[in-house]
């Protein structure tokens, strides 16, 4: 039996969890293949050997790369030595790609082949990142519809494999949905799963909730903690905070909170189309330092920011950016969505059709395939 290495890098706690996935996946087939990288506590569970943690990596906006770059490049550093090193027999990026697309650089020069599961979003901004994926990487797997037809048209190597998500989470939406209403609303706040983003966000939930409260009484509040997020920096944020609303923080990630709540409050992320696939209404909020929004504004080719609304291809949930995601405002547009009982049973219809949009469950099997057959070649 030959015996091959495969390096796998993902620098956020979504791209871990699909990389988990992906490597289960190639398990089951075959257990011939070692794995080593750069991840989370996801992919050190699926059995790869991290030597760097990608927590010291993970950061959200432009200028707040600055704040890392250090340990980014350390990082960097560390992942071609290995390559020069071990010299696995593929290299399989997941999305995060100003770290990626440098690494694949690297890759090439040595002849390793290059793998990038879930693509960086060059159809929204930065485009011509395409002409840099084609010179180093030799096989995109695509997780949303329109991506496939973007690559074909660059002659680049693609397949769609479906969204990971579907794989992740319960096969249908809960069916006692309607129900939830009639003790009173429950309402999901989901920061974020960066440590940065929950710093930024969460108080501004905080403060929408307790205006909510004093506009339905009868509210209660689940707070999501992801498990990439430290539980000490959610407790000073709350220890902060002082109002009058109910609330809980439910562990596990944020298909814990979707089994019980009614609404969600979300930051923009991979996390707002789990809320969409589950059903739930929900506003998207989010906020990054002033100079990256205004540098991001400049170089965003898109309607929208959410997944939600860029599948579909219209607006289909309110998204409340920089200064319009203020309390008052997050407050005043929840409440009336709440009011509009027939419109959130329109709504949860639409999200639910986002959900066959999206390929079916497979996504990690056809990854693995896609992969085996790069080791193979």
């Amino acid at each position: 039996m030959i015996h091959r290495n495969v390096m796998i890098v993902a620098g956020e706690a979504s791209g871990d969890l699909h990389g988990a996935n992906l490597v289960r996946a190639m398990g089951r087939r075959t257990r011939s293949v070692e794995f080593c990288g750069i991840g989370g506590r996801a992919l050190r569970a699926a059995g790869v050997d991290i030597f760097v943690d990608m927590a010291d990596l993970s950061v959200v906006g432009i200028t707040e790369v600055l704040s890392k770059i250090g340990t980014i490049l350390k990082g960097l550093s560390a992942a071609k030595e290995r390559l020069a090193r071990l010299r696995p027999d593929l290299l399989i990026l997941i999305d995060f790609p100003d770290f990626n697309l440098r690494l694949a650089a690297f890759a090439r020069k040595l002849g390793i082949r290059v793998l990038y599961y879930v693509s960086p979003q060059i159809w929204a901004w930065r485009s011509g990142r395409v002409r840099t994926i084609k010179k180093r990487v030799d096989h995109m797997a695509v997780i949303l519809p329109f991506e496939q037809n973007f690559y074909h048209r660059h002659k680049i190597p693609v397949s769609f494999v479906g969204h990971p998500i579907l794989d992740e989470m319960q096969p249908e939406p809960s069916p006692d949905f309607e129900d939830r209403f009639d003790a009173g609303p429950v309402v999901g706040l989901l920061p974020g799963s960066r440590e940065g983003e929950v710093r930024k966000l969460l108080p501004v939930m905080l403060a929408a909730a307790e205006d909510l409260h004093l506009r339905h009484p009868d509210i209660r509040f689940l707070i999501s903690h992801a498990p990439s997020v430290a539980r000490a920096q959610m407790d000073e944020i709350l220890a902060r905070h002082r109002g009058c609303a109910r609330y809980e923080v439910v562990p596990g990630g944020a298909e814990k909170v979707f089994e019980q709540c009614s609404f969600v409050i979300a930051a923009s992320g991979t996390v707002t189309l789990e809320t969409a696939i589950a059903g739930i209404p929900m506003v998207i909020i989010y906020k990054v330092s002033p100079l990256s929004y205004r540098l991001g504004k400049a170089l965003i080719r898109v309607s929208h920011i959410s997944l939600v609304n860029l599948i579909p291809g219209r607006g289909i949930v309110p998204e409340l950016i920089q200064d319009d995601a203020s309390p008052e405002n997050i407050a005043a547009t929840v409440s009336e969505m709440l009011k509009d009982r027939s419109g959130l049973k329109d709504l949860r219809r639409e999200l639910l059709g986002v959900r066959k949009l999206l390929g079916g469950p497979g996504a990690s099997d056809r990854v693995a395939g896609i992969a085996m057959n790069l080791l193979r070649a």
